[in-house]
């Protein structure tokens, strides 16, 4: 199979502020936007992939359990301790997890979708290791 481009659909409830959540919050730049009708999408870009946010999800105010939300977004980053004081300035409820493998931060996006923001290091020692 030769891959052209990967992507993510992550369909939400609360479309405006799932998109202004992921453009302003995690600062991914807007693809594309289109409307049909009642259906909405954004595409943003999601690494080397894209994030595609569409409408027709359902939310959770509270955060989505593992067995609602099985899946969970992923994002690395250099400094983890400048992504926490980023969510904490945007009014984003954070947990810092320190473990011997890393450290990661549990937050949800409007819709309640999980979300895990991880330090860039301490996965590629990770990588060496193997």
């Amino acid at each position: 199979m030769d891959t052209q481009r990967y992507g993510i659909i992550l369909n939400v409830e609360n479309y405006n502020e799932c998109v202004a959540f992921y453009r302003d919050v995690l600062d991914l730049r807007i693809m594309f936007s289109k409307i049909e009708g009642d259906f909405k999408l954004t595409c943003v870009e999601f690494g080397a992939g894209y994030l595609m946010i569409e409408t027709e999800g359902f939310a959770e105010p509270n955060g989505k359990s593992i067995k609602s939300c099985p899946s969970k977004l992923r994002f690395n980053v250099a400094d983890i301790n400048a992504a926490m004081k980023r969510m904490k300035r945007f009014g984003i409820p954070t947990e810092l997890i320190e473990s011997e493998w890393g450290s990661t931060i549990n937050i949800y996006d409007p819709d309640g979708n999980r979300i895990g923001i991880r330090d860039e290091a301490s996965f590629n020692r990770q990588i060496n290791v193997q």
